[in-house]
């Protein structure tokens, strides 16, 4: 068996790539789809399984759509790439910089990313600029930044960023054998699920694509609310985003495919990461667990959930560690088998 070759060479016929985009690879993609073993007893009759994009060489699902952004920013002759972040684009941009040679400049807002994202960018070489703003206003810097230095931006508002992320939705079809009847991804800048829509568009005819569920932390919905929130907040610190980026696709890619925008509270996203990671073996971000929280919300409130349905795991739960402080503490006991048989 050969070994997978990454994004770029894998879906070359199906991304804007040619014979001058150099062959970027961390072997990202090709991530597992993961059956439902106990979560799926909560939702009647469907088929649940996970894409645990928390499989990609840096943890997240990031990684698929900056391989083919930082492999045009060296085709294009870039200098350096930037970005702002919650956590998961400083990362993989820092980590695809790094292979490709080119120097990084990560703007964070200050206080709001989790530490294991923050290693991870400081780690791989970026330059990392903390700020005392929000993420929204962050990318508007970086925005300028990019303009004014002559610097490649790798945010989602790059087009290729949502070129390669369109790839998960074809690697489903490749592993189903089918289109699923519905999608459900967790929703902060809201790239992924029009990034989804747009693969399933274009390997699909009308009638044959999956409902797109969108899910965002209920204190951070603009979404839902119809309105940019100045000051989001969530556990879920990757959707901690007031004003997303690619607002207008996403309500597109919902409303296109008789899907749904809605919101979860952080008790019940804290409650679907904790699952995933004691019935199903998953241990997940918060963000990533709204996509299960969503789930079960809806089958609480009587939604009939049918057919083969995708939850999108978007990242590793050790990129954001603190709320597993949640999780049972380490007991302390005697060496002997006698102390190990009474903790069972």
């Amino acid at each position: 068996m050969r070994p997978w070759p990454g994004v770029l060479q894998a879906f070359a016929d199906r991304l804007p790539v040619s014979d001058r985009t150099p062959l970027l690879t961390l072997r990202e993609g090709n991530t597992p789809l993961v059956p439902s073993v106990s979560i799926v007893r909560d939702l009647g009759g469907a088929e649940l399984y996970f894409k645990w994009e928390g499989a990609n060489p840096t943890g997240s699902f990031k990684d698929r759509g900056m391989v083919v952004a930082v492999a045009k920013a060296v085709e294009a002759g870039a200098r350096a790439v930037v970005c702002a972040s919650t956590g998961n684009t400083a990362a993989s941009a820092a980590a695809y910089a790094a292979r490709a040679g080119l120097r990084c400049l990560v703007v964070l807002p200050e206080g709001a990313v989790a530490s294991g994202k923050l290693a991870q960018a400081r780690m791989h070489g970026a330059v990392v600029a903390s700020v005392p703003c929000s993420f929204d206003a962050a990318l508007r810097l970086v925005r300028e930044a990019s303009e004014r230095l002559g610097l490649a931006l790798v945010n989602s508002l790059n087009p290729y960023r949502l070129e390669g992320q369109k790839t998960a939705a074809f690697e489903i079809l490749d592993q189903l054998g089918e289109p699923p009847q519905a999608v459900v991804l967790p929703v902060g800048n809201a790239g992924n699920i029009t990034a989804y829509w747009r693969g399933f568009c274009e390997a699909l005819e009308p009638g044959r694509r999956p409902h797109m569920w969108g899910v965002q932390a209920e204190g951070a919905a603009p979404l839902v609310l119809g309105r940019p929130v100045e000051r989001p907040q969530t556990v879920a610190s990757a959707i901690r985003i007031g004003r997303p980026a690619s607002w207008e696709g996403a309500v597109r890619a919902a409303a296109e495919s008789g899907g749904r925008i809605f919101a979860v509270s952080d008790e019940e996203i804290l409650s679907a990461q904790a699952r995933l990671a004691t019935e199903e073996g998953l241990f997940a971000e918060p963000a990533s667990a709204a996509a299960v929280a969503g789930l079960l919300r809806l089958a609480r409130e009587g939604v009939r959930i049918e057919g083969t349905v995708v939850a999108v795991l978007t990242g590793h739960g050790l990129k954001d560690p603190q709320p597993a402080e949640r999780a049972p503490q380490p007991v302390p006991v005697e060496p002997t088998v006698e102390a190990l048989a009474s903790l069972l």
